[in-house]
């Protein structure tokens, strides 16, 4: 099977986990923190807390922010449901905006429609890696805060400067299928001395200094900690950050390798006006190329055919505004007719040229049995004559 995902993993990944269980010390400990020193250098912030998902670092954000019971946070409906989730965590109501029909992220302007007097905060997503217009969106906000959902766009970049360094916030996610992948874990990116303070407070229940602090810190009582405030345990830990600082030397290399996967399918697939491969890159925007997303008529049934040729796909995503927990209201017209037209392929560094050669004929097979490609002909040679002999002229 050609999996739609999978992690990138050589000995260098297993070599650091296996120092890891020998130090002795696999919680929240020091590759944890070299990990956030990294991965701020990485991204172009003074700082990064490190935490267990992507999930836990929105619902930072939005505490951070005071966002609460009366607030509003607009986000895309086109996204997975913890963009949603953790403003309804907060007990405030995210506000779903429509999507660009040909980028699927957010549609500015239906953002501008839904900004209020009680809108706290602004929620894009990078869909499948590629950056948003965030100057046209930080005109728009005014002054309300943006908190960047990079959860795909791990190394994905907006006139030069990485996605996570742009807006008051950035969200990343290190989950086991993502560009720069842990097994599970996510990050905050900021600037601000006093949040990158509470968020490592609010990541261990509000305590305000971790096991490894309190060893490395000489002092007499070195097991008292304060609690000023509460908080959640969602920090990460040092067996998952030693994978992360693997994966973060590698990860140019494993994107620039997404980059050529996609390249090469948009070239396969553009000829095929019935197709609609993803906007490409250009000089202001630069995408992770975490999914690559057709639009295509048969959606359902080409998924199937694909399946059947040992070929898993996805649909990133089911509009969120449709799940019964928000009410189920459609009402955002253009996510809820896309949404019917997307499959996204398999995009994973390690694919080999085969596989990915294996998805493209696929895809054109079962568009050519769809009747939507004319089947091309093979003319049949006729067999050679076998060349006379020439006659002898009489003397």
């Amino acid at each position: 099977m050609i999996h739609v995902f999978k992690p990138s993993m050589t000995e260098e990944e297993i070599d650091a986990v296996a120092e890891v269980l020998r130090s002795g010390w696999i919680g929240l400990g020091p590759k944890t923190a070299q990990f956030e020193e990294k991965f701020a250098q990485f991204v172009g912030t003074q700082y990064a807390v490190a935490v267990n998902s992507c999930t836990a670092a929105l619902d930072l954000a939005l505490k951070l922010l005071e966002v609460n019971h009366g607030h509003e946070v607009i986000v895309p409906t086109m996204s997975f449901v913890s963009t949603a989730h953790c403003v309804a965590y907060r007990l405030a109501m995210p506000v779903f905006a429509d999507v660009d029909p040909h980028t699927l992220a957010i549609d500015l302007e239906d953002v501008r429609r839904k900004i209020t007097r009680r809108t706290r905060a602004i929620i894009p997503v990078h869909y499948s890696g590629r950056p948003i217009d965030l100057d046209a969106l930080k005109e728009i906000a005014g002054g309300i805060p943006i908190i960047e959902d990079c959860a795909h766009a791990t190394g994905a970049r907006y006139r030069g400067r990485s996605v996570g360094s742009i807006g008051d916030i950035g969200c990343f996610s290190f989950h086991a299928v993502k560009n720069l992948a842990m097994g599970d874990g996510g990050a905050l990116t900021l600037n601000d001395a006093q949040w990158m303070e509470r968020c490592k407070r609010l990541r261990w229940l509000g305590i305000d200094k971790g096991t490894w602090d309190r060893t490395v810190i000489d002092k007499s009582y070195w097991w008292q900690y304060f609690v000023d405030e509460i908080g959640l345990k969602c920090h990460l830990n040092d067996i998952a950050a030693a994978i992360g600082l693997v994966q973060l030397r590698r990860l140019e290399a494993m994107n620039a390798r997404r980059r050529e996967i996609a390249r090469r399918y948009t070239e396969a697939f553009s000829p095929y006006d019935f197709i609609e491969t993803p906007v490409g890159d250009d000089d202001v925007y630069q995408s992770s190329w975490h999914i690559y997303c057709l639009k295509t008529p048969n959606r359902d049934d080409l998924s199937m055919y694909l399946q059947s040729r040992g070929i898993a796909t996805g649909v990133h995503y089911t509009p969120i505004h449709l799940y019964s927990c928000y009410g189920n209201t459609p009402n955002l017209p253009r996510a809820e007719e896309v949404f019917k037209r997307i499959v996204s392929l398999p995009m994973y560094p390690d694919m080999t040229d085969a596989d990915i050669q294996q998805v493209i004929d696929a895809v054109v097979e079962y568009y050519v049995a769809a009747g939507f490609i004319a089947a091309r002909k093979t003319r049949t040679k006729s067999p050679r004559k076998k060349p006379r002999k020439p006659k002898r002229r009489a003397a």
